[in-house]
């Protein structure tokens, strides 16, 4: 009896964390947010500069993602078609501005960077597919 109990609660404890990670990668309101600067030069070459100030450290220069260490995980590549939490605009956007709870392994950025800013960051990142 206490064997099925423990293995109730395992699955319980693996269905929530689960869970979690699924609402992690899922953001419907944040996929109807349009893009309201739109992606000319201008804002690709700001967009440039801001990541590689601020993301190419983790993401790699080009973007094709970074190394990781013992203490903080591999970032992704961000010129692929695999995005783990969304890929429209307006996803980009919330991640970017508000980073990746409950780990943060992406931190927010909202304190640096103005909207308009994200908003250029998204364009030059939405540039770099291959």
């Amino acid at each position: 009896m206490r064997v099925l109990l423990g293995g109730m609660l395992l699955i319980v404890l693996l269905v929530a964390r689960l869970t979690t990670i699924v609402t992690i990668a899922q953001n419907p309101a944040a996929a109807q947010v349009k893009n309201p600067v739109a992606a000319r030069p201008e804002s690709l070459a700001e967009g440039k500069r801001l990541y590689l100030r601020y993301c190419a450290s983790c993401h790699g220069a080009n973007a094709e993602g970074g190394s990781g260490n013992d203490l903080i995980p591999a970032a992704p590549d961000l010129t692929d078609k695999e995005w783990k939490h969304g890929s429209t605009d307006g996803e980009i956007f919330a991640v970017i501005k508000n980073g990746v709870p409950p780990e943060l392994n992406m931190v927010p950025f909202a304190d640096q960077l103005k909207d308009a800013d994200i908003w250029n960051v998204v364009n030059y990142v939405r540039s770099l597919a291959k």
